[in-house]
């Protein structure tokens, strides 16, 4: 009887491990947020490049990831990637889309100069507008800014349109360098958006003769 006992528990509880880990194939998960390995953005496949949690004052405000088709390891690298791209953030607490915005253009402003800014200047108006149409951010709502080649930069919250799509990729990168500027809006986020250095193969021997 007893051993018919451990038999069964055994057998559940390989079970509970066995479903665990079906359910957990294929997402990463941080701070208890599940960002999947891959999405389709444009028609494309893109691989997770890396995720973080954005903190203010100790308090955990969003948890971000950033999708390539190539992963890069360098913010130039980034910025540079061709295709698709995506940033999604997953919101951890509320937050008023005016505190949202004014971050938003707060990272804009520390990260890209004067002459970059004046030509994308009524894209980031419009992009301003887009936390105009919202009363807030709540958890667990999904914010994800896309770039489309030939298409451009849309925004979704929670898998729907919001926003005017704009069409230059500078304007796109000057968002990215919010995270991943020189003056990133969360300096222990920046790293964790980037996928770890591929190091070099050594060198063979030489021949010995």
């Amino acid at each position: 009887m007893i051993a018919m006992k451990t038999f069964s528990f055994k057998t559940l509880l390989a079970s509970a491990l066995m479903a665990f880990a079906v359910s957990s194939a294929g997402a990463a998960e941080i701070a208890g947020v599940k960002f999947d390995d891959t999405m389709k953005v444009g028609g494309k496949e893109l691989k997770l490049n890396g995720l973080g949690i954005r903190t203010k004052f100790f308090v955990k405000v969003y948890a971000a990831g950033l999708y390539l088709q190539e992963k890069q390891s360098t913010p130039e690298g980034v910025l540079k990637s061709e295709g698709p791209r995506r940033m999604r953030l997953v919101i951890m607490r509320e937050v008023t889309s005016d505190d949202f915005g004014n971050a938003f253009m707060a990272g804009l402003n520390d990260n890209v100069s004067a002459a970059e800014k004046g030509k994308i200047v009524g894209q980031i108006s419009k992009f301003g507008e887009m936390f105009a149409l919202l009363e807030s951010l709540k958890k667990g709502d999904v914010l994800d800014l896309d770039w489309v080649p030939g298409v451009g930069t849309a925004n979704f919250l929670n898998g729907k349109p919001i926003g005017d799509v704009t069409q230059d990729q500078t304007f796109y990168n000057a968002v990215l360098k919010i995270w991943l500027g020189p003056k990133p809006v969360d300096s222990g986020l920046k790293p964790k958006l980037l996928a770890p250095a591929v190091a070099a193969a050594p060198a063979p021997a030489p021949v010995q003769r």
